[in-house]
């Protein structure tokens, strides 16, 4: 543990060693505000909630995270600094942990950040904190996965536009396997049971389940399934090419 708290700390201050950090802060906090007030019709919903807030995040987040993770392995490759990673008196996994918790955290900061909305709904009305509160975990809990996709993704190739494109690609896909579109392809094609399990991988419809205050086991599985499952592949396809 003491090791990926090292990368982490190592990684965490590497994001805010150069202008980049502050740039993707301010982009995600200006398009959420954007998506929020204008887009969303915030004031003209006339409610006190955050669900216009919280409904494009998906969305957001298939451009803003993978721009976090692209770097996080295809970087080390393309600099050749990843020989001289794996040379250090630590596990493979410990590395993929320490550089994953870093982005998350790091992610974490920006989502955080986003507090003047939530002071803004309250003050102009009585929202459900409750609700919001689960929101903002189911959101989290989002930007891990993609995390962890991006992670595992970026971790299969030295460019790092292209890990960016694969991942946001591969977080699209699992948006977009709740949509009416794909289901109802889906249920032409095959029986109801089968757009049914394919619903069940959406991302999009887990994290509308927690955002309505619910937060029920199978979401919480489906993400952590998801997020470990990503890095344990990032781990092994390193190790393999360590090996090689």
């Amino acid at each position: 543990m003491s090791k990926t708290l090292t990368v982490f700390k190592r990684e965490l201050g590497g994001y805010f060693a150069t202008p980049v950090a502050y740039v993707f802060i301010v982009v995600f906090l200006l398009f959420t505000g954007i998506t929020t007030f204008n887009i969303g019709n915030f004031y003209e919903r006339g409610q006190a909630d955050l669900m216009s807030f919280f409904f494009f995040h998906p969305w957001l987040y298939l451009f803003l995270i993978p721009a976090i993770s692209m770097r996080l392995w295809s970087e080390e490759r393309s600099s050749g600094t990843i020989e001289l990673l794996m040379t250090l008196p630590i596990s493979t996994t410990q590395a993929v942990f320490g550089k994953f918790l870093a982005a998350w955290c790091f992610a974490g900061i920006a989502l955080a950040l986003t507090f003047p909305v939530w002071i803004t709904v309250n003050v102009l009305g009585d929202p459900d904190n409750g609700v919001i509160v689960a929101s903002y975990i189911g959101s989290f809990l989002m930007a891990g996965s993609y995390l962890a996709i991006g992670s595992l993704i970026s971790s299969l190739t030295r460019n790092q536009v292209i890990a960016f494109v694969l991942s946001a690609l591969g977080c699209a896909v699992l948006v977009a396997a709740g949509s009416d579109w794909v289901l109802n392809i889906v249920r032409s094609v095959f029986p109801e049971w089968v757009a049914e399990n394919v619903a069940s991988f959406s991302v999009q419809a887990h994290f509308d389940q927690i955002t309505k205050g619910i937060i029920d086991l199978r979401d919480i599985v489906y993400f952590g399934t998801l997020l470990v499952g990503c890095l344990v592949a990032n781990a092994i396809t390193l190790s393999v090419s360590k090996a090689d």
